[in-house]
């Protein structure tokens, strides 16, 4: 249906210059699709023309024989592509027969959102966005594309940094351009791994940027003949790519509900007793989350200790909390007033991530839950008779521990509905049979000869 809205629009992004519109929806993977329509169809493109054979998409939950999704544009939240603003970009969500389609994480964590809102929060999210930018080699490997970026411990170093400015700028120029502050840039600790850091927001927009900055990256390093890729672990003697989570809840005058003054935190570590229901509530549920935090069988090659390494990983390995201490899996900032869940990589659907851990904080308020002492020390050097004594587990080790404790736990259907929950283990259960069914080069070259 035409609006006096959408015709006004229409009217301004011609204007612009816009000759189309996507309205990207994630699939299970939180992977962007849609169809694109010329701007003289933007009415009906608004009102959701476009319509999508679901059996052709991972995660949808259709069969062949199955009527349409529709895809619906969220009009608020549109912009122009950094490189190409002929074209409008739009996150979209799926209906089917004009009502939320069940089977869509978007539309997930806007019923989770709402949920919160019932409650008198709003919640906001900030991702740090660590991506590596590699050359794939004839043999289809993965390289290191500056020879000189070699360093043992790359982390923060000025040289390597600029050698890699053109692309940098580029992404840093685009994500200011769309608005997003970015604050901060880095060379990360693996060698050609960097860092970008924007303004926080609401979770939705929150989860809509990191989407779209995965494609953003990858474009601008393809224009250079390289890849910017968010696999967790593409080097096993590196650290990988993490998308640490950074969460508080504000109230409805958008104050900051995590906030609290350290003198007056009997803990010190200037959170709110709410900020502490809140994170109880995450290491509840932290095996069953750690599935859709790490959703991939390489995420697991990225949560270990040390591995090929000649130093510690950095990664999370344990369901616990504690100050500024990288070796927990949530973790308060010298700052306080909020949160970081250290377990989410680069591979995760952000929708998904934010509302399963959005749904167990949520939780441990209802449920009144207190997350134990927070830990101080370096938990890697601890024996496991010495973790089983301050009750602290480790988080599973591949993807198929992870799906089985996301299987196992009835607060996922609770928050998902059966239909999305049944559709992830689905999928993420067939990803961990074809990788344990591959016969790997390591393989070959371990066993060939061997016996």
């Amino acid at each position: 249906m035409k609006t006096t809205n959408t015709i006004e629009m229409a009217a301004d992004l011609t204007a612009k210059g816009v000759k189309y519109c996507i309205g990207a929806y994630p699939d299970i993977h939180g992977i962007p699709k849609g169809k694109v329509v010329p701007i003289a169809h933007f009415e009906d493109f608004a009102a959701g023309s476009e319509l999508y054979t679901g059996y052709a998409l991972d995660g949808l939950g259709q069969s062949p024989n199955d009527d349409e999704i529709n895809s619906v544009p969220d009009l608020k939240r549109g912009f122009q592509l950094p490189w190409n603003p002929e074209i409008a970009w739009f996150p979209a969500d799926n209906t089917f027969h004009g009502e939320p389609y069940e089977i869509s994480t978007r539309v997930a964590l806007k019923n989770q959102l709402a949920a919160a809102a019932s409650m008198g929060f709003g919640f906001n999210l900030g991702i740090e966005c660590e991506v590596f930018v590699v050359k794939l080699n004839e043999r289809g490997q993965l390289e290191i594309p500056n020879p000189d970026d070699d360093l043992v411990k790359a982390c923060y170093d000025v040289k390597r940094f600029l050698d890699r400015y053109q692309w940098i700028d580029k992404v840093g120029t685009a994500i200011n351009s769309l608005g997003w502050d970015l604050y901060s840039v880095d060379h990360e600790d693996a060698n050609s791994q960097f860092e970008f850091d924007f303004k926080y927001a609401d979770a939705l927009t929150m989860c809509d940027r990191y989407v779209f900055f995965r494609m953003l990256a990858k474009h601008y390093a393809a224009e250079e003949g390289l890849l910017a890729t968010f696999m967790p672990k593409p080097f096993a003697n590196r650290t990988g790519n993490g998308a640490h989570f950074n969460m508080s809840l504000s109230d409805a005058q958008g104050s900051n509900l995590f906030a609290c003054a350290k003198q007056d935190d009997p803990r010190g570590l200037g959170i709110s007793p709410l900020c502490y229901q809140f994170i109880a509530g995450i290491l509840k549920h932290g095996p069953a989350l750690c599935a859709a935090f790490a959703p991939t069988v390489n995420s697991y090659k990225r949560l270990v200790r040390r591995g090929l390494m000649s130093y510690y990983s950095w990664a999370p390995v344990f369901n616990s909390y504690g100050r500024n201490n990288r070796t927990n899996s949530v973790r308060i900032p010298m700052c306080g007033g909020r949160c970081e869940s250290r377990n989410a990589d680069a591979s995760c659907n952000p929708y998904l991530a934010a509302t399963l851990v959005l749904a167990a904080g949520l939780e441990g308020i209802r449920e009144n839950l207190d997350p134990g002492p927070a830990q101080e020390d370096n938990l890697y050097e601890l024996s496991p008779p010495e973790l089983a004594a301050r009750g602290i587990s480790e988080l599973p080790r591949t993807l198929d521990e992870a799906v089985k404790a996301f299987a196992a736990d009835p607060f996922v259907e609770k928050t998902l509905g059966k239909a999305l929950r049944d559709e992830f283990i689905h999928y993420k259960s067939e990803e961990w049979r074809e990788y344990h069914q591959t016969i790997s080069q390591w393989e070959t070259d371990r066993y060939a000869r061997l016996f």
